[in-house]
């Protein structure tokens, strides 16, 4: 289930990084994480949640 989580997050993060509405940066190095701005946080629960629900 970690797994689950983490790619959830890691692709989430990602989608939203690209977003040009979005305003931040993601950088990762590894298993660590560094993002610069403004995380959408109701739409990574949504992911977090869906991973585990079994959704996309």
């Amino acid at each position: 289930m970690e797994e689950q989580v983490q790619d959830a997050i890691l692709t989430e993060l990602q989608r939203q990084s690209e977003d040009p509405e979005c305003n931040f940066n993601l950088f990762q190095a590894g298993s660590r994480l560094a993002v610069d701005g403004e995380i959408d946080l109701d739409a990574l629960v949504l992911a977090i949640v869906g991973s585990l629900a079994g959704g996309p």
